[in-house]
């Protein structure tokens, strides 16, 4: 029985990802160990998948991660550097077939190196394409001539030579790995006709059965309306301005149903009066209402803005932080989504970007690379690429 070792990081978007393959690979009779937080022990035994556990020093509140890029990086390399002999220690007496490791689990690849075992990487967002590195020189330098840029790199470097790597160059190490699976569709990859297909696979996204969150029903007074689906994911929604200003763009506009996700740190009374056409909701099943909605607002993150690919959904993007705003920029690019800024835009703003998106390109748009997904991805190809490779 074939051993596959999973190594990742504690953050959900890291790691739900990776779930279908892995049940899937233990579907086929695979033995799947998987390296992470024991605070996800329970969603990674799901799979059927053996938690092997490690302490990680990364940040578990929001509050902890700055917007300062150098920081963010050395945050990483701290988690790195903790992670990899707490790997070694895991995994000595009990060697995998092969290693999947998630970008952020770049110590399994160092212990594949070292230990002669195959490596795939798992990127739960774009990867390299041929003259990346050209072209993100000139904001390496930047951070290179800051001294605790030049620090992160220096220290990186000193770590994969101290521990035998044949590449010692950060951005090379993370970014060229020898075969990886880009867990994200083709269409949100920018530059995608650039990367080498020799390397990357394209086999996302992987939703699994997504019965557990519930569905979603039309109410009496929807039916026959257009629906609209907001929401700005799972972490960043603390936007109450935002949402008074989604009641008053889309609460009287006719033929149309607007489901509001407001998070959970919001309290519903701070909207105000909300019409019959809206409801509010802490959480949503988001895919099970995707498939029916006719727009999507999003944040643009990279699991909502493969989610809208996938049901073909036409979406508006108001990115908040971090790969959202190259995500939004891509939606944007392949014809599928407008862009708008969420601490600025207006309702009468809101609901023309709506009324526009509609009625122009995007909806056909959307229908034709929703095929594409659904014809490219799966968790079962990811597998068969992965068999491969033992």
């Amino acid at each position: 029985m074939p051993h596959i070792a999973v190594v990742s990081i504690p953050a959900h978007g890291h790691v739900n990802p990776s779930l279908e393959i892995v049940r899937t690979l233990v579907e086929r009779g695979h033995r799947v160990t998987y390296a992470n937080a024991p605070s996800f022990a329970e969603v990674i035994e799901s799979t059927g998948a053996t938690l092997k556990p490690y302490e990680s020093t990364l940040p578990t509140t929001e509050e902890s991660w700055s917007g300062d890029p150098i920081e963010q990086l050395t945050i990483f390399l701290d988690d790195a550097i903790a992670m990899l002999p707490q790997l070694r220690a895991a995994y000595d007496d009990d060697r995998p077939d092969l290693f999947l490791y998630d970008i952020a689990g770049a110590p399994a690849r160092l212990l594949a190196e070292e230990w002669g075992i195959p490596a795939i990487q798992l990127s739960p967002t774009f990867v390299a394409w041929d003259g990346y590195e050209a072209e993100m020189a000139p904001v390496v330098e930047t951070m290179r001539a800051d001294p605790r840029g030049a620090a992160y790199y220096r220290r990186f470097t000193e770590w994969l030579t101290a521990n035998g790597s044949a590449v010692t160059d950060s951005m090379a190490w993370q970014g060229r790995p020898a075969r990886g699976l880009a867990l994200i569709p083709r269409a949100l990859q920018p530059n995608a006709d650039r990367v080498d297909p020799t390397v990357y696979d394209f086999v996302g996204p992987i939703f699994g059965d997504r019965a557990h969150q519930g569905g979603w029903t039309r109410p009496a007074a929807a039916l026959g309306k257009k629906v609209l689906l907001v929401s700005l994911g799972s972490a960043f929604t603390e936007h109450p301005e935002f949402y008074r200003r989604c009641v008053t763009a889309f609460g009287d506009l006719p033929g149309w149903h607007t489901v509001l996700q407001i998070g959970k740190h919001v309290d519903p009374a701070v909207l105000g009066a909300v019409p019959e056409s809206i409801e509010v909701h802490p959480w949503v099943p988001q895919l099970a209402i995707l498939e029916q909605a006719d727009v999507f607002l999003t944040h643009a993150g990279m699991g909502g803005s493969s989610e809208g690919l996938w049901a073909g959904t036409p979406m508006i993007a108001a990115p908040q932080a971090a790969d959202q705003f190259a995500n939004a920029e891509q939606l944007a690019a392949i014809g599928v989504a407008t862009v708008i800024d969420s601490a600025t835009v207006t309702a009468g703003e809101l609901r023309a970007a709506l009324l526009a998106l509609v009625s122009g390109p995007a909806p056909a748009r959307s229908a034709e690379i929703k095929a594409e997904v659904r014809a490219n991805g799966g968790a079962i190809r990811a597998a068969t690429l992965i068999e491969a490779a033992i």
